[in-house]
């Protein structure tokens, strides 16, 4: 893993934009209400309790259960702080976009995130990763640290260019002891990732941002090009002007996505896509409030 470069003039520049504009979206995010939109994340064990029809049979204790005649379901509170890992993907295809790359669309998603956190005094941290985790900040309070966060997500340059997110999701697992808001920025073009997702949402509250572009899906005609595989280095001439190239092209990318958000949705973490070239903040809320409604904390 890198440690974090110093920083340029222009640099810090950008961070203080960043800062500036994610100030201004925090209150569009949340609306005032960031407690309430986290509500029923972050939570510790209490006790445990007799079954009751309605409870969340995620919470059952087998081992308790097992050793008497009924089924006895854990019980949680609220901890008084919540920490918040953002993991974000900067393989190569996240340095592709039309009117702006995936991966500027997830720093600023993490920045807001992060700041959101310091303000009310919770933890953050971050993980960047390629084909290997590049990157670890640990999660701890205060502004400072969410500044150096926002520094780190805008001068960090990846290494590598292929995707590894199995590995990246398994290192959060082993890194983050207490349960966790952790929200996964990446634009999924990875394999084998399912099953570390499953084990991470099963101990902490997970929401992954599928980060799309429109040029992902609907090409121009545009004549022959060269298109370049840029994780994996292959290139092929491709004539655009072809209608059914294209329809193949936009065909592919919607089945990709919609596997991507299906999987997703089985390994228990909520889900939602966010364009390069939309606003993205109602779309993040509505997934906030939705996972608090269901929980019954709203």
């Amino acid at each position: 893993m890198t440690p974090s470069p110093s920083i340029t003039a222009e640099q810090l520049k950008a961070v203080r934009a960043l800062d500036l504009r994610a100030r201004g979206l925090l209150n569009s995010l949340f609306a005032g209400d960031y407690r309430s939109v986290f509500r029923g994340q972050g939570m510790e064990f209490a006790e445990v309790r007799a079954y009751e029809p309605g409870d969340d049979v995620r919470h059952i204790d087998w081992n308790v259960s097992a050793r008497s005649s009924q089924l006895y379901v854990k019980t949680f509170t609220e901890e008084r702080e919540l920490t918040v890992f953002v993991i974000i993907d900067r393989s190569a295809s996240t340095a592709v976009g039309s009117t702006r790359v995936k991966s500027d669309l997830a720093t600023e998603v993490g920045a807001v995130l992060g700041l959101a956190a310091a303000a009310q005094q919770d933890r953050v941290g971050a993980l960047l990763f390629t084909d290997r985790v590049e990157q670890v900040i640990p999660p701890q309070k205060g502004r400072r640290h969410a500044l150096r966060v926002v520094r780190d997500l805008v001068t960090f340059q990846p290494a590598g260019t292929g995707t590894d997110l199995a590995a990246a999701l398994t290192y959060a697992g082993r890194l983050l002891q207490h349960r966790s808001v952790v929200v996964v920025l990446s634009d999924f073009a990875a394999a084998d990732w399912e099953r570390p997702m499953r084990m991470l949402a099963a101990r902490h509250e997970v929401v992954a941002v599928l980060l799309r572009d429109a040029i992902d899906g609907s090409w121009p005609s545009a004549g022959w090009i060269e298109v370049a595989d840029a994780e994996r280095g292959g290139r092929q001439l491709v004539d655009t002007r072809d209608p059914e190239v294209r329809a193949r092209v936009g065909a592919a990318d919607r089945l990709r996505r919609s596997v991507a958000l299906a999987a997703l949705r089985r390994s228990g973490a909520d889900a939602v896509e966010l364009a390069t070239g939309d606003p993205w903040i109602l779309p993040l809320r509505r997934v906030f409030e939705a996972r608090a409604r269901r929980r019954g904390h709203r």
